[in-house]
């Protein structure tokens, strides 16, 4: 079942894009550091400021069971949006629809807290293909619902992003000039340290709150870059336009009784056009914490409002 869902997805996402499917150049406005485009990954932020929408992002991912808690599958619905204030300053909102499936119990619906960002590219190097960006993620506490687990409290990240192409190797290994890395880094600082529960017979129970390092990183190999600046080795379209990626987003628990690393390896594969982009990876536990051996996937239909609009909601609202 979920597979075919995922079927599904990509082939709803694939005939939404159709209208992008040609293009002549190089000369784009998004995710650009000298000659080496990155593109908008799924789960690693992006290091650079730009004015795009990810309409929608679908996942698939099943808990297992944990104590007295059922094993249990949850698909999302994600919206995001990210909007340049300047050209180096951006702000971004997030809504998350899930549907929650226990197997032993009732499916819950609902939306998650919403999600607000600000971010600052403050290092570019377009000869060494290098962005560095700080930001702040904030997760709005109460503003979901906790019938599918929204907290009560705000969680704030700061964090850096970074971003670096390799096309500044030497000639003698020009093939591996197509390969990048993007990652980020960021500590989740709950508003609360604990919340204190009282059941209707009385019985007391604390939660405790940690603080949560949150890290990761993206590898690519642009077949973009390598046929247009290392060599043309005869790929048509769409493969042309691809970009294997293996995302490998992570979170260590680091005080309040929190701790260990969970999270997932993401192989997958982008497909970048001048004004969309189209992604899915799998999804795969790196331990029985984060999933055991139930792979999950992630698919997104991503667009290039700077691209698309670049005369009008496309561009920063101060300035250019």
């Amino acid at each position: 079942m979920p597979s075919t869902t995922l079927f599904r997805a990509i082939s709803t996402i694939t005939c939404a894009a159709c209208a992008s499917l040609s293009w002549n150049d190089l000369s784009w406005a998004h995710g650009f550091a000298g000659k080496r485009f990155f593109p908008a990954t799924l789960v690693i932020e992006d290091p650079f400021v730009a004015d795009e929408l990810s309409l929608p992002t679908i996942s698939y991912r099943k808990s297992p069971a944990n104590g007295d808690e059922t094993a249990t599958n949850e698909t999302d619905f994600a919206v995001d949006m990210s909007k340049r204030v300047t050209e180096n300053f951006g702000i971004g909102l997030g809504a998350l629809y899930k549907q929650v499936q226990p197997e032993d119990g009732e499916r819950q619906r609902g939306f998650d807290n919403v999600a607000a960002s600000l971010k600052y590219q403050f290092y570019k190097n377009d000869e060494h293909e290098a962005i560095v960006s700080a930001g702040l993620d904030v997760d709005i506490g109460g503003t979901g619902s906790k019938r599918v687990g929204a907290e009560s409290f705000t969680t704030w990240t700061p964090a850096l992003f970074f971003g670096k192409g390799f096309g500044d190797l030497p000639a003698e290994m020009k093939f591996l000039r197509p390969f990048a890395i993007t990652g980020q880094v960021g500590i989740g600082i709950p508003s609360s340290a604990s919340s204190t529960t009282v059941s209707d017979e009385g019985d007391v129970s604390v939660e405790q709150h940690p603080n949560v390092l949150q890290w990761g990183f993206a590898f690519q190999y642009s077949l973009i870059y390598l046929q247009s600046f290392v060599e043309d080795v005869g790929l048509r379209e769409p493969f042309n336009r691809m970009i294997p990626v293996v995302e490998v987003p992570l979170s260590t628990g680091l005080n309040r009784g929190a701790s260990g690393t969970t999270g997932t390896v993401n192989p997958g594969i982008i497909w970048a056009g001048q004004y969309v982009q189209l992604a899915a990876e799998a999804q795969i536990p790196i331990n029985s914490r984060s999933g055991g051996s139930h792979v999950g996937w992630i698919a997104q239909l991503h667009f290039y409002l700077d691209d698309l609009f670049p005369q009008s909601i496309g561009r920063p609202i101060f300035g250019r």
